[in-house]
This record gives structure tokens, C-alpha cells and sequence, in this order.
């Protein structure tokens, strides 16, 4: 295995995920700072090694610390984002100069609502001549803080095939498997669309309409996942990995799943406002069908599950109305 001399990790958001990285990470022995904004989680994380509000029961290792202070990142040699997508922008603004050195991965899974944009193009945007990768992958945050085996895939650009090497080796253990790729739009696309699809899973089980139908519906999202990674440039291929069919089958089955069991509740009755009232962490199927929605329309692919999602949470259709809908879509030849 490639050694790596990334020694200290920054971890930004101390999300449930970013917390969950952080511990994977110190448990692979390397020195780990997570920056956070709260300074009720700052203390938890410092104090009782445990992040009380996003991680509840997770006992973290007591090498990992917090700073809401920017100044205590400065001797990191690796940053990894791992803000909610939709202020991963801010997030940058706010760490760029720190950034514009030092490889960075972005940790976060979906698109832009006000500009439709993927993370890599607001990456683009803010540090043009950033050393990044993007990490995707079928994970549950309590399940890697606690130590348990997944697969994750780190899409990194083909000219910095060596950094992403020392990345997968800085990052990577017996427990969180990180394979490298370098189809970047294919793994984000993965990464966001799931969230959206897992929110239809949700309601059909929701409903009590079956476990054959949920499997149609995952089955024809991996289809429109497809078609826009073809769309944009990325390979159908990267999809049938980690970060498309391994992220899907995972988010679309679980109610450890935000999008998933948020899905289920709309499909028993509750409202989208009555569900997010009640919820902490951010659901970001809910941001993404948005924005989903502009980027089908831009790059011109045919997304009816997506589109569905966007109508149900975002118009006045009711589930009947979206139901009825797709079933009377015509029958057309089956393809990826």
C-alpha cells in the first residue's frame, strides 16, 4: 500500500458524517481536527468525546479535536468538506485561502438549488485550480462511527492520480474501503440523484404498494441516473460502482436512510412540513429534486421518477395524482 505523509486531517461540519469520517479516520491513526460552528458541539466532541447532538452514542477516539477557531487548521495536510451541500459554497468562500494549497475532498452529496450546479462546478467557481476529490458511497454515518465495514468511492481528476493514491491511503482502511476513480461527474451524479430516488422508494413503502414495485422504481432510477451522467460527459459504467448501484440499493431500502424514511412518512399521510419540523440533520433529497429538476431540463434527459419527487414536494400533486402519472407512462424499451 502507497505510505502517505498527510499526518494531520482537518474535518469541516460536524455533521453526523463529517463526526463519522473523523472516527474513521483517528481509529486508522491519524491525528484528526474537526471545525465546527457550534460551540455546544465543540465542547461535547472535547469534553465527553462524543458528539451529543448529531452522533448521539457514539463514543469518538480521544485523539480527535474541535476548534471553531480557522486559525488551528492551518498545519492540516488534508481538508475533507463535509458540510450539507448547500453550504458547501459558503464553506469554501470562508476556507479558500486555506484551500487553495492544500488537497481538499468534498464529502458532500448533491446540487446546488440556486445555481443547479454540481459541487465540482462550485468548486470550479471559487479555487479554479483546486486539488480535490469528491467522496461518494453507500454509507450510514452511526454505522461508520461505530466501527462498522463499508465501501467508498474517491473520484479525483486523472492528473492527480498520485495525490488521490496518497488520499485513498491517508483515508482508507480494513473498515472504510476507498477505492479511486476518475470520473467525477459520474460519482457526484450518483451521489445526488440516490437521494432523490430513495425519497419515491419511501413512499411506495410508505403506501404499502410492495417490495416489487420499490424494486421497479430503484431499478428505473439507476436508469435516469444513467441517461444524465451520459448527458453531461460521465460514464455509465462508474454507476454500476459504489457511488451509483452501491448508494441506491443502500438509501433506498433503509430507515436509517433521512430520505428513505422521510419518503415512508410522506406515503403514510404526514406532510413534508410536519416531517422536517421534527428533524435535525438536513434532508437533502428535499433541496436536490429542485435543482434536479433544472439540470434534467438544461441537459435535456427524461427524468419522470425525479420529476415526480419535484411535483409531490415542491407543486400541489398529491401522491394519487404522481401515482397515476407514472403508471400510465407508456411502455417503452428497456435500457440503462
Amino acid at each position: 500500500m502507497t505510505e502517505s505523509n498527510m499526518k494531520k486531517i482537518a474535518v469541516i461540519g460536524a455533521g453526523a458524517w463529517g463526526t463519522a469520517l473523523a472516527q474513521s479516520i483517528a481509529n486508522a491513526g491519524r491525528d484528526v481536527l474537526m471545525w465546527a460552528r457550534e460551540e455546544d458541539v465543540i465542547n461535547s466532541i472535547n469534553s465527553d468525546h462524543e458528539n451529543a447532538l448529531y452522533l448521539k452514542g457514539v463514543s469518538l477516539n480521544e485523539t480527535i479535536k474541535a476548534t471553531g477557531n480557522k486559525n488551528d487548521l492551518d498545519d492540516c495536510d488534508l481538508f475533507l468538506i463535509a458540510t450539507p451541500a448547500q453550504h458547501v459554497r459558503a464553506t469554501l468562500e470562508q476556507m479558500k485561502e486555506r484551500l487553495a494549497d492544500k488537497p481538499f475532498v468534498i464529502c458532500s452529496k448533491g446540487i446546488e438549488i440556486e445555481t443547479g450546479n454540481l459541487m465540482s462546478e462550485v468548486v470550479a467557481e471559487i479555487i479554479p485550480d483546486a486539488k480535490v476529490g469528491y467522496l461518494s458511497g453507500p454509507t450510514f454515518a452511526g454505522e461508520i462511527g461505530s466501527g462498522l465495514p463499508c465501501a467508498v468511492t474517491l473520484a479525483m481528476e486523472s492528473k492527480h492520480k498520485e495525490l488521490g493514491t496518497e488520499i485513498v491511503a491517508t483515508m482508507g482502511s480494513r473498515t472504510l474501503r476507498t477505492y479511486l476513480a476518475d470520473d467525477i461527474i459520474g460519482a457526484q451524479i450518483g451521489g445526488a440523484i440516490k437521494n432523490v430516488i430513495a425519497i419515491a422508494a419511501g413512499v411506495i413503502h410508505g403506501r404499502g404498494m410492495g417490495e416489487s414495485a420499490r424494486c421497479a422504481l430503484v431499478t428505473r432510477g439507476l436508469a435516469e441516473m444513467g441517461r444524465l451522467a451520459k448527458a453531461m460527459g460521465a460514464q455509465k459504467s462508474t454507476l454500476m460502482g459504489m457511488c451509483g448501484m452501491g448508494d441506491l440499493m443502500l438509501t433506498c431500502s433503509s430507515m436509517q436512510s433521512r430520505n428513505f424514511s422521510l419518503g415512508v412518512q410522506l406515503g403514510e399521510g404526514k406532510t413534508l412540513e410536519e416531517i422536517l419540523g421534527d428533524r435535525i440533520a438536513v434532508t437533502e433529497g428535499v433541496h436536490t429534486a429542485k435543482a434536479l429538476r433544472v439540470m434534467a431540463r438544461n441537459n435535456a434527459v427524461d427524468m419522470p421518477i425525479s420529476r415526480a419527487v419535484y411535483d409531490f414536494l415542491h407543486e400541489d400533486f398529491t401522491i394519487e395524482d404522481i401515482i397515476e402519472k407514472v403508471l400510465d407512462r407508456p411502455l417503452r424499451r428497456e435500457s440503462l
